[in-house]
């Protein structure tokens, strides 16, 4: 669990999550990251009692990158307000087809959670039981087969980043719900949480980690050296 940890102090935790793992238990009964995690702090740390460590946000389970956890009541209350307010800036790197598309373009959808399937369905205007989904993507790099994007989440929706690529015909590499053509050998999906930025919400400090990209798949790994 410890090589996990991208980033650790009095109030924060900061966790690199590996594709196919679960932040937070589900009907699945999987082990989840937050009870490693707790178990992990218990431990490591010798503490007696159960262990505090409060969920920020999540990303889906065949998405791999980060995640942040908050050691302290007032760390939780204080970023959960933050992740409210979009005052956590969330950076993603996603692998695509090389289907023809814009350079940049910036995607406003709205979407709707189907519980019996558990995918996101996309409207192109205001529904009601939808929910405004903003992003902003670039393309880095082109590869020999695939496209590295960098996207810039504005809001933090269901599915958001693989329902608004595939509406518009661009699936993540691996996403077979979302209309990929075929999985990835882990189970994964190529969607990457990459960067996070914000405001220590107990020092004030200026907060920004990236994590490393996943070293199973050759396409990231060729997508690691391709920044610009």
């Amino acid at each position: 669990m410890q090589e996990q940890i991208i980033y650790e102090d009095n109030h924060l935790l900061i966790i690199n999550k590996k594709a196919g793992q679960l932040v937070q238990g589900d009907k699945t009964g999987d082990e989840s990251l937050l009870d490693l995690l707790k178990n992990h702090i218990k431990i490591r740390d010798e503490k007696p009692g159960n262990v505090f460590l409060g969920l920020v946000h999540r990303i889906d389970r065949p998405t791999s990158g980060l995640v942040i956890f908050a050691k302290t009541s007032k760390a939780l209350s204080r970023l959960t307000q933050m992740v409210k307010n979009r005052e956590i800036r969330k950076i993603y790197w996603a692998l695509v087809g090389k289907e023809p598309m814009p350079q940049q373009q910036r995607l406003v959808h709205y979407l709707k959670k189907n519980e019996k399937n558990n995918k996101a369905i996309v409207f192109p205007y205001a529904t009601e039981g939808a929910k405004e989904a903003i992003l902003t993507y670039r393309i880095l790099k082109t590869l020999d087969n695939y496209r590295l994007l960098e996207i810039d989440l504005e809001t933090g929706r269901h599915h958001q980043i693989r329902a608004q690529l595939s509406q518009i015909g661009i699936p993540i590499k691996g996403d077979l719900k979302y209309g990929a053509p075929r999985s990835n050998p882990d189970g994964g999906i190529s969607l990457l949480a990459r960067k996070l930025s914000f405001v220590h919400p107990v020092s004030k400090e200026s907060i920004e980690v990236t994590a490393p990209v996943p070293q199973n798949d050759a396409a990231w790994r060729v997508a690691e050296h391709s920044e610009e």
